[in-house]
């Protein structure tokens, strides 16, 4: 059963939330009924808790959602349990489901095609999992990642896999987790598709934005997948420009969007946040900062952003310093909104309120759901790591922060 904290229902736990952001006016007078004022968002917003609890051993990480096209929808969220006591230790991906747009949840659900398995004596998990509806095929696809384990620790410089699986809608069960074939090139040595956004096209054809690195490297570079997916086996076809940065860690964790005949690619990096526009989807030049429109940095670094596209405009949800949140590791919480300038490449701060309130916790490995035309939902789960985190609220919720467009019909 959901538990729904519909913004007006928050406003005790989450009053600072409200009072600091603009979208306090919005919400209230869409609680009135009334025509909302010049200035509000091309949305409203509403937070509702799915799950919760955390027995302080492990926790819920990874709350991704797909939707499948019906009246209403079927909503398939995939989520993970992360030991605790490591490092991105992750064990085999679990489902919730709902069919009546999140008034009830059945679930977590695991599925032994989507555990862990050995290779050789190495365990290997299928992680940072996203589905997402492919229209062509008629199929919910999961795409994500590899990562190996030597004594329950993750393995150094591993090699990394992109990772999918298939639902089958009438049977509700994943096909057991398979991985991509890509050309033997040693910048294929590690590569995964974890925690990013793809693009299908109307022929099929897939846009799998993705990170890599050859063996001997000491940072990743991004670049597009053009794939080709039958319903059955996701296969690599071409790739586009391969972006670089010679700064710690390099380009990672790419999320693509398509919005008003363009392409647009946020991507994640140490120190900062990144972003590039192409006109094809696969080729983009040298991605620039991250900035608000009066030119200060926005101040998101080392975790993913993602956009949410919708009858109002481009839109980036991420996380930022300066938020009152030093006490919340890498920064990571809360979520932010914020309308995109596409033609500038930079966010409208004026636009910005919060999607997700901090409570302690990272909110940082988050993902949007096309739930229908009419809604667009971003779901992320309470990362209860550093020990401790708990003291300022945080119990391991998984959210579902629903954004209702005003105008319901897609760009």
């Amino acid at each position: 059963m959901s538990r729904i904290l519909a913004l007006e229902a928050a406003m005790t736990r989450c009053s600072w939330v409200l009072l600091l952001t603009p979208a306090f006016a919005c919400l209230a007078a869409a609680r009135r009924d009334e025509e909302p004022p010049v200035d509000a968002p091309p949305f409203g917003t509403r937070l509702e808790v799915i799950h919760s609890g955390f027995d302080r051993k492990t926790c819920w990480v990874h709350a991704r959602a797909g939707a499948i096209p019906g009246d209403p929808p079927a909503v398939v969220l995939t989520m993970q349990k992360l030991l605790l006591s490591g490092s991105d230790v992750f064990y085999g991906l679990n489902e919730m489901r709902t069919d009546d747009l999140s008034k009830t949840w059945s679930g977590p659900t695991p599925h032994p095609s989507l555990a862990r398995r050995k290779d050789g004596d190495t365990p290997i998990a299928a992680c940072d999992f996203t589905p997402k509806w492919h229209a062509r095929s008629g199929k919910l696809l999961g795409t994500g990642q590899t990562v190996r384990y030597v004594r329950n620790r993750v393995m150094a410089n591993r090699p990394r896999q992109i990772a999918y699986s298939v639902y089958d809608d009438a049977a509700r069960s994943w096909a057991p987790w398979a991985t991509v074939d890509l050309p033997d090139e040693p910048m294929f040595y590690s590569c995964g598709a974890g925690s990013t956004q793809r693009v299908d096209l109307p022929n099929g054809d897939i846009l799998l934005p993705v990170y890599y690195k050859a063996k001997a490297d000491k940072t990743y570079s991004t670049t597009v997948l053009r794939c080709r997916f039958d319903g059955r086996v996701l296969s690599y076809v071409e790739h586009g420009s391969e972006l670089k940065l010679d700064v710690p860690r390099g380009f990672c964790e790419p999320s693509l969007a398509r919005f008003a005949g363009r392409y647009f690619l946020t991507i994640r990096n140490d120190k900062a946040g990144y972003v590039a526009r192409g006109d094809d989807g696969l080729h983009f030049p040298q991605p620039r900062l991250w900035r608000f429109d009066d030119g200060s940095l926005l101040g998101s670094y080392n975790t993913q952003q993602h956009w949410v596209v919708g009858p109002g405009g481009l839109f980036l949800v991420y996380t930022r310093k300066g938020a009152n949140n030093d006490h919340v590791f890498r920064h990571r919480a809360p979520l932010f909104i914020a309308q995109v300038d596409p033609d500038r490449l930079c966010v409208l701060r004026a636009t910005e309120r919060v999607l997700v309130p901090e409570r302690g916790a990272r909110l940082g490995n988050f993902a949007v759901c096309e739930a229908s035309d009419a809604e667009t939902w971003v779901t992320v789960t309470e990362w209860m790591q550093p020990v401790g985190c708990e003291k300022h609220g945080s119990d391991n919720s998984v959210y579902v922060a629903r954004i209702v467009w005003r105008a319901a019909s897609r760009p």
